[in-house]
């Protein structure tokens, strides 16, 4: 990883080990194990806007995001951006580089001010070879965020912009634990399905006025999850 000023690692509160812990691709080790890891990994805030890397970059690092959102995309030839993931806390990312090619693929941007453990790459290959059930849980998180990509791209090529916008609301619902959906703009939801700002702040005013959803700053709050559902298999 490039490091920048904007990079501050700061100390290592006592919990960091407890919340390393919980992990579920962390789950298998043992106490000294995980007080080796606690040892290795380093805590660091990074701002809004820091890309933590982009394509065809060398994977060094893992990353462990505590706190923040981080938005995993690509750009066009033609300069358009397309949303693969928007991730929340307790994810990981840079895994997909560190086990397969060693190099990204994608841009990866702090949308909000984050709190990331980071680990290098000798440190986690050294963990792998001590803990092979890591590497099991790393191949799962990745198996299953290439299977939402592929959904996603399914979506994109066989349905039009409503059931797109749908099917992205009752995702995001489904991945927040809530009907009220916070933190994105029109530009993000946008970003996501492939299309224009515009034309998703068409939709979701039509969404709207058809009593799916209710609108608000950062917000949509799914008022009736069957019609959306509903709109979403169209």
């Amino acid at each position: 990883m490039k490091q920048e000023d904007k990079t501050v690692a700061v100390s290592q509160p006592a919990d960091k080990m407890k919340y390393l812990s919980e992990l579920a691709v962390f789950q298998d080790l043992t106490p000294r194990e995980m007080e080796e890891l606690n040892r290795v990994t380093v805590l660091s805030t990074m701002p809004r806007g820091r890309v933590f890397y982009r394509p065809e970059e060398t994977s060094e690092v893992l990353f462990i995001l505590r706190e923040g959102r981080v938005q995993l995309y690509r750009i066009s030839p033609e300069g358009k951006k397309l949303i693969i993931s928007t991730l929340g806390p307790h994810t990981l990312f840079g895994e997909m580089a560190l086990l397969g090619t060693k190099m990204h693929n994608t841009f990866a941007e702090a949308v909000e001010d984050c709190l990331i453990c980071v680990m290098s790459r000798s440190d986690l290959e050294r963990l792998i070879l001590n803990k092979p059930q890591v590497a099991l849980r790393l191949l799962e998180i990745t198996g299953r965020r290439l299977r939402e990509a592929e959904e996603r791209l399914e979506n994109m090529a066989f349905k039009g912009i409503p059931a797109r916008l749908a099917s992205l609301l009752l995702r995001l619902a489904q991945e927040q634990g809530s009907n009220d959906i916070t933190g994105l703009t029109h530009q993000d939801l946008a970003e996501s399905v492939g299309t224009y700002r515009e034309t998703a702040t068409q939709v979701l005013n039509d969404l709207k006025a058809e009593g799916y959803i209710e609108i608000g700053r950062k917000r949509i709050t799914i008022l009736n999850p069957a019609g959306l559902t509903a709109v979403a298999e169209s």
